[in-house]
């Protein structure tokens, strides 16, 4: 099973119940967005950084955090804007920071948390700033169908793996995974 994003995306959208109105409310506000973007970026990976395995991670290569901390404040600020209008170019860059987690080992239990830093500093700001709540509103659904491509990266390429090292079919694979699951 290979995810295709633009499709992951658009099921993630109906889902979250994210539409049109929140979109247009994300852009309204995109030049407020990328105002707190390095504010927020701080917030995560101070939060981040409090984790001595996550530390580890983070730093384990010179220059390491400078690119996460360009990047996370890029992507904060593509959540207001939706590259392309939350599009195929949005969805693309999403399962590509999914697929780098995975491959930095960053896994869900660092990701969630982090994520919802990212949601509560949000919501302190809009209140700071006096902003619309509709804002906060737009924004989690978003950071949720984002935080989702991260956590459907780990799936794909966990099953992928193993199907592969294993050769086992994509239904076998499945009904392994659901007999096991009825044993824990």
């Amino acid at each position: 099973m290979t995810l295709e994003p633009r499709e992951f995306l658009t099921k993630m959208e109906k889902r979250m119940l994210f539409n049109d109105e929140d979109k247009a409310t994300l852009q309204a506000n995109a030049d407020w967005g990328k105002q707190i973007a390095p504010e927020m970026t701080e917030h995560f990976y101070a939060f981040l950084n409090r984790d001595e395995e996550m530390a580890n991670i983070l730093n384990q290569k010179d220059g390491r955090m400078d690119r996460l901390r360009a990047t996370f404040t890029e992507w904060f600020s593509e959540m207001f804007t939706g590259i392309d209008n939350w599009g195929d170019a949005y969805a693309v860059r999403r399962w590509r920071i999914g697929l780098v987690h995975v491959k930095l080992g960053i896994g869900p239990q660092h990701v969630v948390p982090a994520m919802a830093t990212v949601v509560r500093e949000v919501n302190n700001k809009i209140e700071a700033d006096g902003k619309d709540v509709g804002i906060n509103n737009a924004l989690k659904k978003i950071c949720m169908i984002d935080l989702a491509f991260i956590e459907q990266a780990y799936v794909e390429v966990s099953s992928s793996a193993v199907r592969q090292e294993t050769g086992w079919s994509e239904a076998l694979f499945k009904r392994m995974i659901a007999t096991g699951s009825n044993s824990m």
